[in-house]
C-alpha cells in the first residue's frame, strides 16, 4: 500500500486540489491510502481531544473527495507545533509521500511556501509534492517531468521516486530533461543527452522498472524550459531533486526549484 500524508489548513481550496492530486495517483483506488491530518496551531489554544475533525471544513472536503474516489482515508487531528505533529505523522504512517497545499501566488519565497511546508522539506527525508491553489491534471496514463541536473545521486533518487509510485509502470511515462543552461544562442554546441551521465543514470532506471521513457535535452534558461517543456507535453507532475541538506532555506531549494515552484500550474515533488 503507498501510504500518502495530507495535512490540510483551513484553506477548502487548496485541501481538496490536494485530495485531487492523492485521488489521481496510479491505482489509487486499489493501492493507495491517505492520511488527511489538521493540526491546530497553538494560538488556538486547543489540544488534539478538543478539535473535531468534523469541524474543519477543509479537512472534511478532503476527506470525502478521496473517500468518494475510492481511496482508503484515515481522519486525525492533533495540536501544538504545525510543522513537528506533521513530520511526527510521517514516521507514525511510514508515508511514502507527503502531499502540501501551502504554495500561494507571491514571489516571496517565503510566502510562496509557508513557514510550514519549509519546516517540512527541512525535516523529512520523504518526497514532498506542493499542490498550491491550482491543480492540472489529466486522466489516463500519469505524464511526469523529471528535470535533472547534474548530480547523478539526486537524479537516482528522481527516478527512485518515479519508480515507487503505485500501480503499473504501464500507467506512467517519464519525461527525463536535461538543460544545458544558456545554450540556446546561434553557434551553440549540439545538445547531447548521451554525454549527460546523471540523466542516462535516471533514465536506465526508469526503463529498468518498465517505464516508457522520453530522453530530452535542450538549451536555454533551466527554469523557463522546465516550465515551456511542462505544458507542450502536458504533464502531471514535475518531480525535482533540488532539495539539499542545509538550515539556509535559500540554499535548501536552490533557486530553479524556487522559480518552478513560483511558477508552475502543475504539482512539483521535491525529492532532495
Amino acid at each position: 500500500m503507498y501510504r500518502t500524508l495530507v495535512p490540510v489548513d483551513g484553506d477548502a481550496n487548496r485541501a481538496r486540489h490536494q485530495a485531487q492530486y492523492v485521488a489521481r495517483l496510479p491505482d489509487a483506488e486499489s493501492a493507495v491510502a491517505a492520511t488527511v491530518l489538521y493540526v491546530a496551531p497553538p494560538d488556538r489554544f486547543e489540544s488534539a481531544e478538543e478539535t473535531s475533525f468534523s469541524a474543519v471544513d477543509s479537512a472534511v472536503a478532503a476527506a470525502d473527495a478521496l473517500e468518494a474516489a475510492g481511496v482508503d482515508v484515515d481522519r486525525r487531528v492533533d495540536a501544538g507545533s504545525v510543522s513537528t505533529a506533521i513530520v511526527d505523522a510521517v514516521g507514525d504512517i511510514d508515508a511514502d509521500e507527503v502531499v502540501m497545499g501551502g504554495r500561494k501566488r507571491s514571489g516571496v519565497t517565503t510566502v510562496l511556501l509557508g513557514s510550514t511546508v519549509l519546516d517540512v522539506m527541512l525535516s523529512t527525508e520523504r518526497p514532498v509534492t506542493i499542490t498550491g491553489e491550482r491543480v492540472s491534471l489529466g486522466e489516463g496514463t500519469r505524464r511526469v517531468l523529471v528535470p535533472v541536473d547534474g548530480n547523478e545521486t539526486r537524479a537516482r533518487r528522481q527516478a527512485e521516486y518515479v519508480t515507487d509510485l503505485p500501480g503499473s509502470p504501464s500507467a506512467i511515462e517519464a519525461v527525463v530533461f536535461y538543460v544545458f543552461r544558456h545554450q540556446d544562442y546561434a553557434g551553440a554546441p549540439p545538445h547531447e543527452f548521451a554525454e549527460v551521465d546523471s540523466a542516462v543514470a535516471a533514465a536506465e532506471a526508469l526503463e529498468a522498472a518498465g517505464i516508457t521513457v522520453e530522453r530530452v535535452a535542450e538549451g536555454g534558461e533551466i527554469a523557463r524550459r522546465i516550465l515551456r517543456t511542462a505544458e507542450e507535453r502536458d504533464i502531471d507532475g514535475i518531480v525535482m531533486g533540488g532539495r539539499k541538506r542545509s538550515g539556509v532555506q535559500k540554499v535548501l531549494l536552490g533557486s530553479t526549484v524556487r522559480d518552478v515552484m513560483h511558477s508552475a500550474e502543475r504539482p512539483v515533488t521535491l525529492t532532495g
